[in-house]
């Protein structure tokens, strides 16, 4: 073959080429629109270090290099996660951005996928490192809200959720209350009398102590993420190791289920709210909480005067935490569930009662109430 005829057959080769980038990017539409029914996340990292370890052998099977062949489906991927965002966005009925701490298989993510699943217009999951992270894509518009837990029925309030609604920027939209049941995790084939160490997210860890009063051989490890210490598991290979997670994290990440239900107490429960850059509305008949910040004026009895107040509207307080004021050693603001519409007439009067006696009398959010599970 001369030259020309050389260079014929590669533009040849090439259109073949483009023609299956497209056919590709035809069935990464597909997988978006089948993302977001699910509710799954739109970016699966894991997958797609899975994908690329195949890759690599195909390549080296074929005579190629690897690493170069890698290098080029990174951006192939990237341009198909950069399409699939650029076809949602130009939806009408676009779906809803959300983040949530943690990874596939958390807490979190299970409890945002039970609430956005079969949303209409679907709804675009992304996991973030920490809480901080998960609202920060709020206040920068890359989400349109997060889900964030605030309260566990064991371990109680999670304080980093109240600090960061303490910051003014974000407002409470929603609530979802969802059953937790924790398991010990491990390696296939390994025993409860090999672990030594189970590590998991520090609530998850205090919402089980009776089974490290149990098996006192057992030592706990905080991690990030209840999901991300199972995923830490599967991949030490170490058969001392274990992790407190879901049944679900465990199927996600190949991992054995040891002992199921090893919370301390059975009715274990966590709240999540969803948090939002603006209030959102709530219908006045619906069943409503309303989410108060009050900071007191300094003198004896402010907060009893307070909680009389509300209880002369005949409203009950579902909620009351204090959190310590960074800037202002030794001083505290409150933050205080009510149950009942912020534009009804007993809770409009009853913020009218108390905010003489308050410095800062915000109202975080009125959303419809969680039903319990």
């Amino acid at each position: 073959m001369n030259l020309v005829a050389l260079r014929e057959a590669i533009d040849k080769v090439d259109r073949q080429i483009i023609a299956l980038l497209a056919e590709r990017q035809r069935l990464v539409e597909e997988v978006a629109e089948a993302k977001l029914a699910a509710a799954s996340p739109f970016r699966d990292r894991e997958r797609e270090e899975q994908l690329l370890a195949r890759l690599r052998g195909h390549a080296t099977a074929a005579g190629l290099d690897p690493h170069e062949v890698e290098r080029l489906y990174r951006v192939v991927m990237d341009m198909s996660v950069a399409h699939q965002e650029a076809r949602v966005r130009s939806r009408d009925d676009v779906p809803l951005r959300v983040t949530y701490q943690g990874v596939e298989g958390s807490y979190s993510h299970l409890a945002a996928q039970g609430r956005y699943a079969l949303r209409a217009g679907g709804a675009l999951l992304t996991g973030c490192d920490s809480f901080r992270a998960a609202a920060d894509a709020v206040l920068a518009g890359t989400a349109d809200l997060a889900l964030l837990p605030i309260e566990n029925t064991t371990a109680g309030s999670i304080n980093e959720t109240y600090d960061l609604l303490g910051g003014g920027q974000l407002h409470i939209t929603g609530e979802v209350v969802s059953a937790i049941e924790h398991c010990l995790l491990a390696l296939p084939g390994v025993a409860l009398a090999e672990l030594r160490v189970v590590r998991s997210h520090p609530q998850a860890l205090a919402q089980c102590q009776a089974l490290f009063a149990a098996h006192p051989h057992l030592r706990a490890r905080a991690d990030l993420d209840t999901a991300g210490s199972a995923k830490l598991v599967s991949e030490s290979g170490d058969r001392t190791l274990g992790a407190i997670a879901s049944a679900a994290a465990a199927q996600r990440y190949g991992l054995a289920i040891v002992e199921r239900g090893v919370q301390t107490a059975s009715g274990n429960a966590t709240r999540f709210v969803e948090i939002a850059p603006r209030p959102a509305p709530v219908a006045a008949d619906a069943a409503a909480k309303t989410s108060l910040l009050i900071e007191l004026q300094d003198r004896p009895g402010a907060l009893g005067d307070v909680l009389v107040r509300f209880a002369a509207r005949g409203l009950s307080l579902t909620k009351l935490e204090s959190r310590p004021i960074a800037s202002a050693p030794w001083t505290y603001r409150f933050y205080a569930d009510v149950l009942g519409h912020a534009a009804s007439a007993a809770v409009q009067a009853a913020l009218d009662d108390v905010r003489p006696l308050t410095r800062e009398l915000r109202v975080l959010g009125t959303y419809a109430a969680a039903a319990l599970p």
